[in-house]
């Protein structure tokens, strides 16, 4: 079975090659001039680096090498020093405070962002470290999530809370925190229905689920996850931006950087943002969310590892 490094590394596949082959093709015996930086501030766009995060790891280029010959592997080491440097502090685990019982974890995100898959991920991971986990069916809306769930209850072993299709999923929620302060849970994972982030009528939804929570314990929900799909590229950035003035998004997981050219997203994100990126995923199976970790991102997108 591969490691996570190297599922990570066959995960950025495409947007690494994308980067190294360009940046290669730029520096065959040439020095950093005007032109060149230009072709390289397409590159980085292309893989939704994101125009400002992209003119500061260029002007940092720019200081040190300019009028220099240097190769592509040269800018590579650099631009991943860069990148790391910016990924560094969001580059922050999930932590579970054993005391709050339950803690609360609420993940919200448009729909298709595997927001239910990466709830049944993390189930599976914390009940592996020993914690007592349930999980709320929490989008009423949609038969179909609460069956998906209710299969991801089974295979972590997890209890799962869920109601009648359509019905409130506020009361849901409120009743559902009750019984899992009374079992002993020591997390409870809340899906909630994927909804645009320009949607009010259910952006207002899920400010009523927060207040709910906060009726029983005003400090929960105690952490507010965004999952995010990286093949939405920029779009990513109106999505933290809509759910953060809602919920004050406490972390974000990010999603299916197997399928996209554009995972430089996770750089621009954490330059524009700081919000803490707690995992990434990089295929469907169990093992492949796992704790994000800046170096290895950054060496791997730059293929200097």
């Amino acid at each position: 079975m591969l490691g996570f490094f190297n599922r990570l590394k066959s995960g950025l596949n495409r947007t690494s090659s994308s980067l190294v082959s360009g940046i290669g093709n730029i520096f065959t015996k040439k020095r950093l001039d005007d032109t060149a930086i230009e072709e390289l501030e397409d590159l980085l766009l292309m893989s939704d680096v994101g125009y400002n995060t992209s003119k500061k790891l260029l002007g940092a280029l720019s200081k040190e090498k300019f009028g220099k010959e240097v190769t592509g592997e040269e800018v590579r080491l650099f631009l991943s020093k860069g990148i790391s440097k910016i990924l560094e502090s969001v580059s922050v685990p999930l932590s579970i405070d054993k005391q709050r019982k339950p803690y609360v974890i609420l993940f919200a995100g448009v729909n298709g962002s595997g927001k239910t898959t990466t709830i049944g991920k993390l189930a599976d991971r914390f009940r592996k470290e020993g914690l007592k986990v349930s999980l709320v069916a929490g989008d009423t809306f949609r038969a179909a999530a609460i069956e998906q769930l209710k299969v991801w209850g089974e295979r972590t072993c997890s209890h799962v809370f869920c109601g009648s299709h359509g019905s409130d999923s506020a009361g849901l929620i409120y009743d559902s925190y009750q019984q899992s302060q009374r079992r002993g849970d020591d997390v409870l994972l809340i899906d909630t229905a994927g909804r645009l982030q320009n949607k009010s009528t259910l952006m207002s939804e899920i400010e009523k689920i927060v207040r709910v929570i906060k009726k029983l314990d005003k400090e929960a929900p105690h952490s507010c996850i965004l999952v995010l799909d990286a093949t939405v590229g920029q779009n990513a950035h109106l999505q933290v931006e809509a759910f953060s003035s809602i919920l004050g998004v406490t972390g974000i997981i990010v999603t299916k950087l197997d399928g996209t050219a554009k995972g430089g997203v996770i750089v621009s994100l954490a330059d524009k943002f700081k919000i803490p990126i707690h995992y990434i995923g990089v295929g469907e199976g169990l093992e492949d969310l796992q704790e994000f970790k800046a170096e290895d991102y950054s060496a791997i997108l730059m293929g200097v590892k």
